[in-house]
C-alpha cells in the first residue's frame, strides 16, 4: 500500500511509519501546504490544515491514502493549549479525523503566539536550539522529554489507522 504523507517533517513521517508498521507499505513524504496560517490558532484551523495536507497529497500523487498531520494551538479560559490533529483521506470517502493530547503552554511562550508569531521559531529562541519542530517539539521540552512530537503525532496517526481499519473491515 502506498501511503502519501502531506509533509516532509521528520517527526510526522516517523509517526505515520510507526502507526502503519503492521502494513507492508511504501511511504512518500510530500511538501504539501496546509493552506491555513503557518500558526493555526484554533482546533478548526488545525483540522482544516490536516485535511488540506491529506487531500493535497492524494491529489498530487498516486497512492492509496493521504495523511495530513498538523500542529496548532487552541485558546481556552485556562490559557493557550498545544494541540495536534490528523486526517486520513481515501478517494471517494469522507476524511477520517483524529486529535491528540494537549498541554498548556507557558505564558512566556503563549504571548508570542497570540502576538502573531509561529511556535517553531519561538521555541528555537526559547531553547537556543534549531528546528525543535523536527525533533522533540514544544511538547518534548515542556514534558521534560516524557513525550516528544513524534510520539504525539504517532498517537493521532494510530487513531487514524484504527478508524481506517474499522471503516474498511470486511
Amino acid at each position: 500500500m502506498k501511503i502519501l504523507i502531506g509533509s516532509k517533517n521528520p517527526a510526522k513521517i516517523k509517526a505515520v511509519q510507526a502507526a502503519f508498521n503492521h502494513y507492508s507499505s511504501e511511504y512518500v513524504a510530500l511538501d504539501i501546504p496546509s493552506l491555513v496560517n503557518s500558526q493555526p490558532l484554533s482546533d478548526r484551523e488545525t483540522i482544516e490544515g490536516a485535511i488540506n495536507r491529506a487531500k493535497g497529497a492524494l491529489a498530487t500523487h498516486d497512492g492509496k491514502i493521504g495523511i495530513g498531520l498538523e500542529g496548532g494551538v487552541e485558546k481556552t479560559d485556562f490559557g493557550l493549549f498545544l494541540c495536534n490533529w490528523g486526517a486520513l483521506v481515501e478517494e471517494g470517502k469522507p476524511p477520517i479525523i483524529a486529535g491528540g493530547a494537549r498541554i498548556l503552554l507557558p505564558e512566556e511562550i503563549a504571548k508570542h503566539l497570540i502576538a502573531g508569531e509561529e511556535l517553531g521559531p519561538v521555541m528555537d529562541r526559547f531553547t537556543r536550539k534549531e528546528n525543535i519542530r523536527h525533533h522533540e517539539g514544544a511538547v518534548g521540552i515542556f514534558t521534560n522529554g516524557q513525550i516528544n512530537r513524534a510520539d504525539m503525532f504517532t498517537h493521532v496517526a494510530k487513531l487514524l489507522v484504527g478508524q481506517y481499519e474499522y471503516r474498511n473491515r470486511k
